[in-house]
């Protein structure tokens, strides 16, 4: 039987080798998200949504004025919903709450600070985040994935050198998968800020914003056959 017939538990002529391959780092982030909510409150309905309406332009003109900044911008939920009188009978409307959801992405870390204060200095806007990522296509994964392939092969080589044999064919390669952009220290709510408008007429400064490192890893199985070994 030939390496590459040999069965799934090997032969004395075709030893089978299997190991696992791990591979764990820390890199910088690539991507910052936040999210943004403006609301609007009042009792006249039509009010009430031109409020929000403006707000809602006043936010998007702002994080697109940064420019190549902002890798990506979108508009989540809508709503506008009256609420209701807990007093009397029947249904009676006191006001109405309308809130619009946004959403963005940033490469610059710098502009990042600077546009999440602005973004909180505004009328009725809340801004969560920012949450840190790498790209879907990142070069990290691959790298990744590389020194898994690498240490598993390293660690066969040991293995059959301690029996004074070597490796002879690789028969399985099975990608137990990779973990990508999580944070390095899991905190409670690590990366994550709330901010409310300021109190103050003038303008924040920017915050300090320090970028999360995030922990890359990929992890194999390998199975390998040895030439036969003497025992």
């Amino acid at each position: 039987m030939t390496s590459a017939t040999a069965g799934p538990y090997g032969t004395p002529d075709a030893p089978l080798l299997v190991v696992r391959g791990e591979a764990e780092f820390e890199v910088e982030p690539e991507v910052a998200r936040i999210g943004v909510t403006v609301g609007a409150r009042g009792r006249d309905r039509r009010a009430t949504l031109d409020d929000l309406t403006r707000r809602n332009a006043a936010a998007l003109d702002l994080v697109k004025s940064y420019g190549q900044a902002v890798e990506h911008v979108s508009t989540g939920a809508f709503t506008l919903a009256p609420e209701l009188s807990e007093h009397g009978r029947g249904e009676r409307v006191r006001g109405y709450h309308g809130q619009v959801h946004l959403g963005a992405e940033l490469t610059d870390f710098t502009a990042l600070a600077e546009l999440t204060t602005r973004l909180a200095d505004l009328e009725l806007t809340r801004v969560d985040g920012p949450w840190w990522s790498l790209r879907a296509g990142s070069p990290v994964h691959a790298e990744a994935r590389r020194r898994a392939v690498a240490e598993a092969l390293r660690r066969a080589r040991e293995y059959a050198e301690a029996l004074d044999t070597s490796v002879d064919a690789l028969i399985e390669l099975d990608d137990g998968g990779a973990e990508g952009g999580h944070p390095a220290r899991a905190t409670f709510e690590r990366g994550t800020r709330r901010f409310s408008r300021a109190a103050a007429d003038e303008p924040a400064g920017p915050l300090d914003l320090e970028p999360q490192r995030l922990r890359v890893a990929a992890r194999i199985t390998a199975r390998f056959t040895m030439r036969p070994p003497r025992l």
